[in-house]
């Protein structure tokens, strides 16, 4: 189909096209999210590009052009609301590691925005496809990956998503980005450049595990639904990591984390938890028994990493929780007892 598209939204070419722009949400969601570090802020400028597409559907040549289209409107989006803003981070990055008694780890606070936020796989990853092509998205989405992004600058960071891990082609990233295939490939060689030497600087990360994590997962969470604070430990690497924004305490050592579950952590003793699948890792979702009559409310989203010897090396847990609402969990489940 070919020429401008002059209907007004509701009518005749435009009203069909409705459900095209919903068609790309999950696509343009990964997409944002990867820029802003941010599943609130990915969904609001989601938002804020269907509604721009909407408007402007009169001005789209060919709907053949439908997504290139789409992704010019969700990048200005992403560049605006990136101008002038301090870049996200893992938690780790932005405060020191406590030295502080355990009892007095959640003095400190971060500023709001400060971290990186986490996403829910099935909000911002494709389904089925390639096999190979699915774990390259995967990767582009783990946390870490998603902070070394942020030492991007944006437009750097455009090219760098579109080319490395949308697979787009140097001539439609330039068509996008209204500049030249030579620039393209010029910030392409920068962002990866940076990006290398970020994550040189960064501390190692342990080889992830090949296998289905399932069972690792499953295992971590009978001992956590029990509160065996023993079985917990076992299950940790001797250096694992566990930070929990908003509050800047990290700590490192099984042993300390250990400690800290025992201590102020002990209040999550008899919380509900559901698995997850979370920025290409396992996860769950925690509901502590501390409302009225012992029911429950959300506490927590938390996303593991395990180590090649099944054992977890990181665990981060957001006490955000508006994602129970964002990833469209209930926020006062009653589970069946066990």
């Amino acid at each position: 189909m070919t020429g401008v598209i002059a209907e007004r939204p509701g009518t005749g070419l435009a009203s069909e096209l409705e459900p095209r722009l919903a068609e790309h949400r999950r696509e343009l969601t990964g997409y944002c999210y990867r820029m802003l570090g941010s599943a609130f802020d990915a969904e609001d400028a989601v938002q804020e590009t269907m509604v721009r597409a909407w408007r402007s559907l009169d001005r789209l040549q060919g709907s053949g052009a439908l997504r290139s289209w789409m992704y010019r409107i969700a990048t200005n989006v992403c560049l605006d609301a990136l101008d002038g803003r301090k870049r996200r981070a893992l938690p780790v990055d932005l405060s020191e590691e406590s030295s502080a008694p355990i009892e007095a780890s959640l003095d400190g606070v971060l500023p709001d925005g400060a971290w990186v936020e986490p996403a829910l796989d099935r909000q911002v990853l494709p389904v089925g496809g390639d096999p190979a092509d699915l774990a390259v998205q995967k990767e582009s989405v783990r946390l870490a990956f998603v902070a070394a992004l942020q030492f991007l600058p944006a437009r750097q960071r455009a090219v760098l998503i579109l080319r490395d891990v949308l697979r787009w082609k140097a001539d439609e990233v330039a068509g996008l980005l209204e500049t030249s295939v030579a620039a393209v490939n010029s910030a392409l060689q920068r962002a990866r450049a940076t990006l290398a030497a970020q994550q040189a600087a960064a501390q190692p990360a342990r080889p992830e595990v090949a296998a289905d994590q399932t069972e690792l997962l499953d295992r971590y969470l009978d001992a956590f639904s029990r509160y065996d604070i023993e079985a917990l430990v076992a299950l940790l690497h001797e250096d694992a990591v566990m930070d929990m924004p908003p509050y800047a305490m990290w700590l490192r050592s099984s042993a300390d984390i250990g400690t800290w579950l025992g201590g102020p952590g002990a209040e999550c003793r008899g919380s509900h938890v559901v698995p997850l699948e979370l920025n290409g890792n396992p996860a769950f979702a925690q509901w502590r028994p501390s409302g009225p009559g012992g029911s429950f409310e959300p506490w927590s989203i938390t996303a593991l990493e395990f180590g090649v010897d099944g054992r977890v090396t990181r665990m981060t847990a957001f006490l955000d929780t508006r994602l129970f609402d964002l990833f469209d969990l209930p926020r006062n489940p009653s589970p069946s007892p066990r």
